[in-house]
């Protein structure tokens, strides 16, 4: 068994595709299902389910997937961590980020360590709070900021809490609470919410808040990014609550600062081993040594 046709593997699952994926190993198809084909006899099981339609994994392909990417993790951390002995960065650096991220700079810090770090080669992911914990911990991402309620800490990974901050209701420009100031949850109660899906890390930090304060609430739109709440906001379709410090970036909305406001706090996370060279010096140039880190620190205040 190669290196090289897991890679083909890893990739047909990916794309659901042996064009796509031929193109993105950079090979001829022909090269690439050989190679595949190859490696279903060596196992004596087929990876795919093949149709005109499309391309799917059988049960034995799921299994073999998360070996197979495991593998070619292990290679490119090998190699890495040679280039690092010999006093070059190299390798992937994968981070993951909540939309609404305001502890980090993170745009410039990308910039100023691929600067630094040509050879490192940088992914970043945009998701939920939960998936990107969970990505951590199967060593998909190297990284990830989040966004939690206070109560909640992350598990099964290393990691930092960097800044705890309070939440505040976004409005359309004419809506009868944009020139207000110090409302309290239960004025709100009745107003239909934009919010982020049932169940993420990122909405419970609200609907905690309106039980604590003994009242419900209905949330008509959920969206999965900040830009498509701040676009129904701004259409006057429903109000949304967002960290205080990210809605300077919000365009055309009114802010409601509120009297009992919800708090969330930002975690930077990385795995509970030890951290690839690339993404140490990640850490290492947000002030972050990873290998003098047993537990979470208190986060300062970011609530200005």
């Amino acid at each position: 068994m190669e290196l090289q046709q897991m890679r083909y593997v890893v990739a047909v699952a990916e794309t659901a595709n042996f064009t796509r994926a031929a193109e993105r190993c950079r090979v001829v198809q022909s090269a690439l299902s050989h190679q595949i084909a190859r490696l279903e006899r060596e196992l004596g099981a087929r990876l795919f389910e093949r149709t005109s339609r499309r391309v799917r994994l059988t049960p034995a392909g799921e299994a073999f997937l998360p070996a197979a990417r495991q593998a070619l993790d292990a290679a490119e951390r090998a190699r890495a961590e040679v280039a690092a002995a010999s006093g070059e960065l190299r390798g992937r650096l994968s981070i993951g980020t909540i939309p609404t991220v305001t502890a980090v700079d993170l745009p410039s810090a990308l910039k100023n360590f691929h600067v630094c770090h040509p050879q490192v080669r940088i992914t970043l992911r945009v998701g939920s709070s939960d998936e990107l914990a969970a990505q951590v911990r199967q060593g998909t991402l190297d990284i990830a900021f989040l966004g939690l309620p206070p109560r909640v800490r992350p598990k099964g990974v290393q990691g930092r809490a960097l800044a705890r901050g309070e939440l505040v209701a976004v409005v359309a420009s004419g809506h009868p609470l944009a020139d207000e100031t110090g409302v309290d949850l239960r004025r709100l109660s009745n107003e239909a919410f934009v919010d982020f899906p049932a169940g993420t890390a990122a909405r419970a930090q609200s609907d905690e808040a309106f039980a604590a304060a003994g009242v419900s609430r209905e949330v008509a739109f959920e969206v999965t990014n900040a830009d498509l709440l701040a676009r129904l906001v701004r259409l006057g379709l429903g109000i949304g609550m967002m960290p205080a410090a990210f809605v300077s970036e919000l365009p055309d909305v009114r802010v409601v600062e509120l009297r009992d406001p919800p708090t969330r706090v930002e975690h930077l996370i990385w795995s509970r081993l030890r951290p690839s060279p690339a993404a140490a010096a990640f850490l290492d140039a947000l002030d972050i040594r990873a290998d003098q880190i047993s537990e979470e620190r208190r986060p300062h205040d970011h609530s200005e």
